[in-house]
């Protein structure tokens, strides 16, 4: 009686170690996450790539953009609002600028891998649907099609880890 009561108890001490152990798979970042990390995210446009005629032609930013316009920064919230900020680096065009330049939303359509949102430098405040070419940890890479002009421009910008 003894020995099949401490089997038992053996059993059911067996039992409860080895449904405590937990298989953990890491899941793989969504679109989403890799755009904005956990809370935000920073990137800066680092490169353009004209696509004239299926020829492309690559422009670093500071062909692009004015000297002071190469440490903007686009900051996207991993918050309901889907808020994003463009902001001024540490160089500014003009003193009185300020620190956030745009606040405006962002939208990810992960079915189009479609990113709607706007680059201030260079269309002013229009937001446009740039299809999304590459999205990893430290690069995004942005599409447009302009059709009037039959040309594709992409922007590549580098996170900086924020």
């Amino acid at each position: 009686m003894k020995k099949s009561m401490l089997i038992a108890l053996i059993g059911i001490i067996i039992g409860a170690l080895s449904g405590c152990t937990e298989k953990l798979d890491p899941k793989p970042l969504t679109y989403s996450q890799l755009l904005t990390g956990t809370e935000k995210k920073t990137w800066v446009l680092s490169g353009v790539t004209i696509v004239d005629e299926k020829d492309p032609f690559d422009l670093a930013g500071s062909d692009v953009l004015e000297a002071c316009q190469l440490d903007d920064q686009f900051v996207f919230y991993a918050n309901a609002e889907k808020k994003m900020e463009y902001t001024n680096g540490a160089t500014k065009c003009r003193t009185t600028e300020p620190d956030i330049l745009i606040t405006d939303v962002w939208q990810l359509t992960s079915a189009n891998a479609t990113l709607e949102m706007g680059i201030p430098r260079l269309f002013g405040g229009f937001k446009l649907p740039f299809i999304v070419k590459t999205l990893t940890e430290n690069t995004m890479v942005l599409e447009y099609y302009f059709g009037d002009v039959d040309a594709s421009y992409r922007f590549k910008f580098t996170s900086t880890g924020k």
